[in-house]
């Protein structure tokens, strides 16, 4: 009996040699079932049947069970399935060499047209390796899920796998979870064998963009010697790529494109895709033309026009760009989403994700080193963020940026693994190869309108110039451009292959070459025609907003029978809904709160802002980290039943057809979020697009954001922009991180009214600023210092009138009685400070002591400041009072609007924190002894 087990020991493919091939073919079988033999799939399964369905199982577990097995003779593979030991081997052994090729396949493909480094052999994709040898390939095997006859011979198994997978596109799919998205990926690689069955007409349309994209750089270097431009030369694919892209996805339904990139290929983009006059581009560079008040370079700007595709019209928009590379990136993420949201059928859960699609052009290095990309990819699939879907493409020069070693870019193997996160497919190609391009275009195109997910192209190619064209590669690349300058363009290598096949001569390649240099020549249209662009129902309008009237009154008031019948709106619940016994209460004081029976408070006074704004037909947005119920436990937007868990959103519900509302608690990011929300509002004229911030200082992480595109769009490119900064701010003794919202920085940027900057002291101050915010005749970006402690501060209330019957305040005046003959001291202040001041001048009786507060900041309003210093005949000390380090706040910033227009007898002086290194002190104690201190300087005790 031992002699038999021995020998079946030796024999079985359950035991002995093939363990570890056993327990690897398993380990597939769990990550996807699809991928193993029909046989070995059944016999899998009919071992979770034994073990109640059990799936994931320890490896040692598995050998021990292949081995208890192995002594088992009636469970055999071979008188189960009829096939011998060493059959069941080799077609195992087929089936996992099918495994490696999709898998690793791509380390091994032909994707570098420079050819700088060996490739690196893997071993998994030898045969041998697996046991198969040359006598195997003629015997016909079981193909399992390769998409290719059920039975067929090894050699043809292996010229399928190679011409897929070691060719010029490396595929990376198999990381993904979703079998699926899997099965679908391969039917189209294995099923067409990678390439494109392209008709003659189509491959001298490819040539002919490879000629356009070669051919403006060459005009442009030869008439503009030494200007910048960030040439596309040996990245040309990249023109062919995107026109089959526009092509591909209009045909399919997609009505909008929205693109973003930085330099590099950015004026070919410009010329040869989108439509720009190169009479236009000639003028930039000659500097006849002026965008904004200011301008940019011509590399930064955007553009926009309308191509006819198969499917009708298509919009195409070149977002601008600043030099922070994929700053970009998350910017035309939100305008695609506004844009989507347009479309949005009533009562519909998405937008129409696949009328709108953005497409994001990234460099290498870019793609992998900078984090705002990988807060763009984490929208891919949430909710109030997902735009159903980006193509990105790679221009992968293989440099990395101005001149370092692709080494020291990345510790990835690919710059494109950070887009493994959301499950994307990637699709690397050699840019030389441009049917291979157009091959993965069409893939990524039908991938994402099937599965409204994001795709990345890895277009692997070269830098033929410098970072710029000033730039001398070869003193830091000397090998890499030894072979660039020995290497003939893509376009060239493309003629003579076509001219290789009969169907083209060279001079006819010289032909078109010419006719491209004699349009430039003569300023026409390179691009496809572009239509004139006819305003739909889903345009929008900028033009009512032009005129910049900042003087012109602007009601903001609403009617107590509103205010009454929006309360009860608000307060309606569903049926049997069970808040929280402290938002229960809350909700019950906003119930009196309407009624007149107690003064309303800084929560029920936004959420009235937003709802009144939601009936005149605004649509409003707000996120942020937990915006939903309000970092501080006061806007309660959302309601989350305490039964069952779900929520409700009143505001979503005041009436039908109202338009959107949306609040939304973002993911843990400042940088990308606000960047969305910025891009939304550009795209969105009539909504009210809050973001928030935890806490004020938050914005910190965004600073790129704020400095490149709120403070400086509109007078950079145009870019008109309403939206809306909350920024925590406050001294409570809460440290250096949560206490100061930086107020200096946004004074700083503030020139031209590019922006409103406001300081709200009361719930009635919050309400009108948001109202005024929408019902303004222009749109300006407005920065908030919101407040913490003040939301529920005893004197921080209003009263209905406040509401009905008030506006927006600029500088509140002295609320107190007093006689202004008295008053020999005027403190000027904004914020929570004002509370503090208040609360010591009554409890001193200072009766010669006037507070006001400037509530806006900027643009400052030096009229109503100058009239309330006049007030006081008898002044004979002005005093600005603040919260922040002397270096820090308004102080320095706002000096040469407090001092202007003095009486001669009046200079004013500083009250408060001295200068300081941190925005506030850690120590509680310490901060009591600061602030009670400015407050006794500011009121001369």
């Amino acid at each position: 009996m031992s002699t038999l087990i021995e020998q079946f020991r030796q024999s079985s493919p359950l035991f002995g040699g093939n363990a570890a091939f056993i327990e690897e073919l398993y380990e597939s079988f769990l990550t996807d079932p699809e991928s193993v033999n029909d046989n070995w799939r059944q016999y899998f399964r009919n071992m979770e049947a034994q073990t109640q369905g059990a799936r994931d199982i320890a490896h040692g577990p598995i050998r021990d069970s292949f081995a208890r097995l192995a002594l088992q003779p009636q469970a055999g593979m071979e008188r189960s399935q009829g096939l011998s030991p060493q059959t069941a081997e080799k077609q195992a052994a087929v089936l996992r060499i099918i495994n490696a090729y999709r898998t690793r396949g791509h380390k091994a493909a032909d994707l570098d047209p420079l050819k700088l480094r060996n490739r690196p052999p893997v071993p998994e994709l030898d045969p041998g390796y697996h046991g198969l040898n040359e006598a195997d390939m003629a015997i016909s095997f079981n193909t399992g899920s390769l998409v290719a006859p059920s039975q067929w011979t090894l050699r043809d198994i292996m010229g399928l796998l190679r011409d897929v997978y070691i060719g010029p596109i490396g595929s990376e799919y198999m990381h993904i979870n979703e079998t699926a998205e899997k099965r679908w990926i391969q039917k189209r690689l294995e099923g067409q064998r990678a390439r494109l069955d392209l008709s003659t007409e189509q491959r001298m349309e490819l040539l002919h963009w490879l000629v356009a994209a070669e051919g403006l750089e060459r005009y442009l270097h030869t008439r503009y010697v030494g200007q910048k431009r960030f040439s596309l030369e040996g990245g040309e694919s990249l023109i062919p790529m995107m026109d089959e892209m526009i092509q591909q996805a209009g045909g399919q339904g997609i009505q909008e494109i929205i693109i973003g990139m930085a330099h590099r290929g950015r004026l070919n983009v410009l010329v040869n895709i989108i439509g720009k006059s190169p009479a236009e581009l000639f003028d930039e560079f000659e500097g006849k033309r002026r965008v904004g008040s200011t301008g940019d370079v011509k590399y930064h700007l955007g553009f926009s026009s309308d191509v006819q595709t198969p499917g009708g019209a298509l919009h195409l928009a070149l977002a601008f760009n600043p030099s922070h590379l994929e700053i970009a990136n998350p910017v035309v993420e939100g305008s695609v989403r506004a844009r989507m949201e347009r479309r949005r059928e009533s009562g519909a859960e998405t937008p129409p994700f696949n009328s709108v699609m953005p497409l994001l052009i990234h460099g290498d290095a870019a793609f992998a080193g900078q984090g705002v990309n990988m807060e763009t990819l984490q929208f891919s699939q949430v909710r109030g963020y997902r735009t159903g879907g980006t193509i990105h493409i790679v221009i992968n020069n293989q440099i990395g940026f101005t001149t370092s070693n692709p080494l020291d870019t990345r510790s990835a193997l690919y710059c494109t693994d950070v887009a493994k996160m959301v499950q994307a497919p990637i699709f690397h190609v050699n840019g030389d190869d441009p049917e291979a391009v157009l091959f993965v275009t069409r893939l990524a195109v039908e991938y994402r309108m099937t599965f409204n997910k994001d795709v990345v192209i890895d277009m692997i190619c070269y830098r033929r110039l410098g970072h710029n064209e000033a730039d001398e590669p070869a003193a830091t690349q000397p090998m890499m451009y030894r072979k660039i300058r020995a290497r003939k363009t893509t376009a060239v290598l493309y003629a003579e292959k076509l001219t290789s096949e009969g169907l083209l001569t060279e001079a006819d390649f010289r032909e078109m070459q010419e006719k491209y240099r004699a349009d430039l020549d003569a300023g026409r249209q390179v691009s496809r025609p572009t239509l004139p662009h006819v305003k739909g129902p889903y345009s929008i309008d900028w033009s009512p907003f032009g005129v910049e009237d900042w003087s012109q009154p602007v009601i903001t008031a609403i009617s107590v029978e509103t205010i009454r019948d929006l309360s009860e709106r608000l307060l309606k619940l569903p049926e049997g809904f069970e808040m929280h016994p402290r938002v229960a209460k809350l909700m019950d004081d906003r119930r009196k709160m309407a009624a007149g029976a107690l003064p309303l408070d800084w929560g029920f006074s936004e959420n009235l802002a937003y709802a009144s704004l939601l009936q005149e037909g605004y649509q409003v947005r707000i996120s942020g980290q937990d915006c939903g119920r309000g970092t501080f436990f006061h806007r309660h937007a959302v309601l989350h039943n305490q039964k069952d868990g779900t929520s409700y959103v009143p505001l979503m519900n005041l009436y039908p057809s109202q338009p959107n509302f949306i609040v939304i608690d973002s993911i843990l990011s400042e940088e990308a979020v606000l960047a969305f929300e910025y891009g939304y509002a550009t795209a969105e004229s009539n909504g009210l697009i809050i973001w928030e911030a935890q806490f004020g200082d938050f914005a910190n992480g965004a600073q790129v954001v704020i400095d490149q595109f709120i403070s400086s769009g509109q007078t950079k490119w145009g870019r008109m922009c309403g939206l809306v900064m909350l920024l925590p701010h406050g001294f409570e003794g809460q440290g250096p991180e949560h206490s100061s919202a930086r107020l200096e920085r946004y004074l700083q940027l503030c020139a031209e009214q590019n922006m409103q900057v406001v300081v709200p002291s009361t719930p009635a101050q919050c309400f009108h600023m948001l109202r005024r915010q929408m019902r303004r005749a222009f749109r300006k970006p407005l920065i908030v210092m919101s407040p913490k402690s003040l939301l529920r501060h005893r004197l921080a209330v209003n009263s209905l009138e406040d509401l009905t019957e008030g506006h927006f305040q600029e500088v509140i005046p002295e609320i107190d009685p007093h006689d202004p003959a008295q008053i020999t001291r005027l403190v000027a202040c904004g914020g929570k400070v004002f509370y503090d001041l208040l609360e010591a001048r009554r409890e001193r009786k200072l009766a010669h002591v006037a507070i006001i507060r400037i509530e806006q900041l900027y643009p400052f309003p030096q009229a109503l400041y100058s009239a309330q210093v006049n007030r006081y005949p008898n002044l004979t000390d002005l005093v600005w009072c603040q919260e922040e380090p002397q270096n820090q706040g308004a102080w320095f910033e706002s000096l040469h609007h407090l001092d202007r227009e003095l009486p001669p007898q009046l200079k004013i002086r500083y009250a408060g924190r001295p200068h300081s290194a941190s925005p506030a002190v850690g120590y509680h104690s310490v901060h009591v002894e600061q602030q009670q201190k400015l407050v006794n300087d500011a009121l001369g005790e």
